[in-house]
């Protein structure tokens, strides 16, 4: 399956309700895509061509891309060392349980910087 917006809109507002016992977690708007984000902080959002875009620490982000699972997000020129974008995969399910558990890791990270 290769997911549609649609699709991944559906997936994202699953992992907002799986993610609801974790804290405070809203869906918007952010970078012009639907997105989540606790209080001012944003923590993924969705990117072009069905990916989930999120934001981890620098050596988790590293470690994921050099495991094959994900990408380094380039915004324009500049290549984001924090924020790494995850494929919808194959299966419904799947995506969802993969892209449940990084948006876990991405709201503890943001949760844990400084204002």
């Amino acid at each position: 399956m290769t997911a549609t917006s649609e699709t991944s809109l559906d997936l994202l507002h699953a992992v907002a309700q799986q993610l609801a016992a974790e804290g405070p977690v809203e869906i918007g708007t952010m970078f012009r895509s639907p997105g989540l984000r606790t209080g001012t902080k944003i923590f993924a959002f969705l990117g072009h061509g069905d990916y989930l875009i999120v934001k981890l620490p620098r050596a988790r982000a590293q470690a994921l891309t050099s495991e094959g699972g994900a990408e380094l997000v380039t915004m324009g020129t500049r290549t984001m060392r924090e924020w790494v974008e995850i494929p919808a995969l194959a299966d419904y399910g799947t995506t969802l349980a993969t892209w449940t558990a990084l948006a876990t890791e991405a709201l503890h990270f943001v949760g844990n910087l400084g204002d």
